[in-house]
């Protein structure tokens, strides 16, 4: 892929309910580029859930499907990817997400994450009896890795959609095209 078009691609990166998904559907409109979540196409490609597949598989299972899916997509030209929240963990997903495009890090505060997440039934991870508790570990452990291959920061807490992504094109055009 030449450099040229790898420098249009952007992915999302950042905590569960930090809005990956609704600013990357509306990056996506803004920059006439195409929309993909990484946790809709593992579905799409198992065929399950990821409750499901946390269950039957546990979260190595899932980290393996999800580095699959994040390598095919970033080899995709002209993309904005939403990633899951752990996408970070691995090694290989960092080194594929900082070569092939964009990295913008949504930083949002352990209360926004609460707040975005209480009714959902998708996040194994919150599965527990003190959901705080388990998004400041998770925290504790991804931030540094959110940082380290950041292209972007944009902080989330209390913006609405469209300035997020109006502030995350900002940003992205003051960068050096290498």
């Amino acid at each position: 892929m030449s450099s040229q078009a790898s420098r249009r691609n952007v992915f999302l990166i950042g905590p569960m309910g930090s809005g990956k998904t609704a600013v990357g559907k509306q990056l996506a409109r803004l920059l006439d580029l195409t929309f993909y979540d990484s946790d809709v196409e593992i579905e799409r490609r198992t065929g399950v859930d990821i409750p499901y597949i946390f269950e039957k598989e546990g979260e190595s299972g899932f980290r393996e499907r999800e580095r699959d899916v994040i390598d095919s997509l970033t080899q995709l030209q002209d993309v904005v990817i939403a990633t899951g929240g752990g996408a970070v963990l691995l090694p290989e997903n960092r080194e594929r997400l900082a070569a092939r495009g964009r990295v913008v890090y949504l930083r949002t505060g352990i209360r926004q994450q609460l707040e975005r997440t209480k009714h959902g039934r998708q996040r194994p991870l919150l599965y527990t009896a003190d959901p705080e508790t388990r998004l400041r570990e998770l925290m504790e452990v991804r931030a540094p890795l959110y940082e380290s291959i950041a292209s972007v920061v944009v902080a989330t807490d209390g913006r609405h959609v469209r300035i997020v992504a109006d502030d995350i094109l900002e940003r992205l055009q003051g960068l050096p095209d290498t």
